[in-house]
């Protein structure tokens, strides 16, 4: 039988979710009910971040605990390497049953990668051939292209995103498989053998991951009268950071879109966070109805966050609060503290060490990137480091970006000649609309928290030894696409 020595977990990671964009964290139009419940049964984080603001460098970072640089998940066709235990594999050693559900976005033959079995399949395990940053080629050019942002299949220049235009009701295969997995979560928690044995179950929805398509009540109850535009001041679209610049152009992310394509857009989304909260809410009820709420430990993140227009920005890829930002609430009723709210500035890698402490694993001994949260949670880490590094080094950049929240400065750092920054006070400006990277009071801040990426960095012989290794990569894995199968390659 399970014990409180070894709880049951169950990780629910929906997938471009910013926790801003819900009632729990503060959002006055969206209903989120369940994650609600879970603040108040257990403990909230609000300063919590992804490891990357993009798919599949986020979920392998999570898996490992490790940073994207550590693991080398450079971008959203990179496998990982066979070589990286993860934390499903430590669980088993500690005899507990370990089931995927959903998307995990691990690609290549071995998609598991220490999971016992997959209960649904992941729809996004199987692209490797179609997200490399530089999109779809016929036959290896003449000159292999280098950097990290030649994608041939983006809009081209003044063209828009199809997805914000294409925003509404209806439905889409990410509403069909969040149902396919919701199913196979509760056919999983409802078998007898869960009360027999300690289990690990992550789901992974993927709502409110674009297409921004919802099916009615969802999108009706937010459009036209329930959903605001993005918090744009004037002239601000005018002078944004040269990575929002870039980004804006390569994806054609300024649209041009109307005030009502925006909204509908926006209405989409919050409904599907809107039906995503009732997906958790009915697994909560699922582990009440089997007796398995009170030795059971909910963890609900995702893996990164959606502009939504703000800074006129949609999907990811930047540091912004919206994109690198991603809720997290730990609830283990009976057990850890209820209804509490955590200020201090964590990351996903350390959700991984915390899974490893909860089932029982040190995390020490596996030289993880992060640190347990369960101190922090009962009150016990005075000297807690409140610090994450974020890290993007995929499509949507042309060089290695990396990013620290320590406390209440964030710095943003693009590598190369000349370097490029963002410095923002998040507690003045948590719209991020000052950049004070050159401002004098702050040059000792900057300089820390430069010092601390690349401190990062210094593990793989620096910032210019890892954009040589990026882009090594890239072009590697750009010839053998055209001579053999990814799914045969083990990096």
């Amino acid at each position: 039988m399970p014990t409180t020595d070894t709880p049951n977990i169950l990780v629910i990671m929906s997938d471009e979710h910013a926790p801003m964009f819900s009632s729990t964290y503060g959002h006055e139009l969206i209903d989120t009910p369940n994650m609600d419940r879970l603040a108040g049964q257990g403990t909230t984080f609000d300063a919590h971040y992804t490891n990357s603001p993009l798919c599949v460098p986020s979920r392998l970072s999570f898996m490992t605990g490790k940073f994207v640089s550590t693991v080398r998940g450079w971008d959203n066709a990179t496998p990982l390497y066979l070589g990286e235990l993860t934390w499903p594999y430590l669980l088993r050693s500690q005899g507990y049953d370990t089931a995927l559900d959903g998307k995990m976005h691990m690609l290549g033959r071995h998609a598991l990668h220490g999971f016992d079995e997959q209960l649904a399949h992941d729809p996004h395990a199987a692209n490797v051939h179609a997200v490399f940053p530089w999109g779809e080629a016929p036959k290896p050019p003449t000159n292999v292209p280098e950097g990290f942002d030649l994608s041939s299949h983006f809009p081209k220049a003044g063209e828009a995103w199809p997805d914000v235009k294409q925003a509404g009701p209806g439905s889409s295969a990410v509403i069909e498989g969040d149902q396919i997995f919701e199913d196979a979560a509760h056919v999983y928690l409802r078998d007898p053998a869960r009360a027999e044995k300690s289990f690990a179950l992550c789901v992974g929805f993927i709502a409110p991951h674009f297409p921004f398509i919802v099916p009615e009540p969802f999108f009706s109850k937010y459009y036209p009268d329930r959903v605001d535009m993005p918090n744009n001041p004037p002239g601000h679209l005018d002078d944004l950071p040269i990575a929002a610049v870039r980004l804006r152009e390569m994806f054609g992310l300024a649209g041009p879109y109307t005030d009502d394509e925006v909204l509908r857009a926006r209405a989409a989304y919050f409904g599907m966070i809107d039906q995503l909260d009732g997906r958790i809410g009915r697994l909560m009820d699922t582990l009440e109805e089997q007796g398995l709420a009170d030795n059971t430990v909910i963890i609900h993140t995702s893996d990164h966050g959606e502009m939504a227009g703000e800074h006129g920005l949609w999907r990811k890829m930047c540091f912004y609060e919206q994109s690198a930002r991603v809720p997290l609430q730990i609830s283990w009723p009976g057990h850890l503290p209820e209804g509490q709210r955590i200020s201090g500035v964590t990351s996903n890698v350390d959700i991984t060490a915390t899974i490893l402490d909860l089932a029982g694993v040190s995390p020490g001994e596996w030289k993880l990137d992060g640190d347990s949260l369960l101190p922090l949670i009962d009150g016990e880490a005075p000297d807690w480091k409140d610090e994450a590094f974020v890290e993007h080094l995929a499509h949507g950049t042309d060089r290695p970006r990396g990013m620290v929240r320590h406390g209440q400065y964030k710095l943003s750092y693009n590598h190369g000649v000349p370097p490029e920054f963002e410095l923002y006070d998040l507690i003045a400006d948590p719209g991020e609309f000052d950049n004070r990277a050159d401002d004098p009071a702050l040059s000792d801040v900057k300089q820390l928290l430069l010092a601390r990426i690349m401190q990062k960095w210094d593990a793989r012989g620096g910032a210019d030894a890892l954009d040589a290794e990026i882009r090594g990569s890239q072009k590697a894995r750009y010839l053998m696409r055209e001579t053999m199968s990814m799914e045969d390659v083990d990096f």
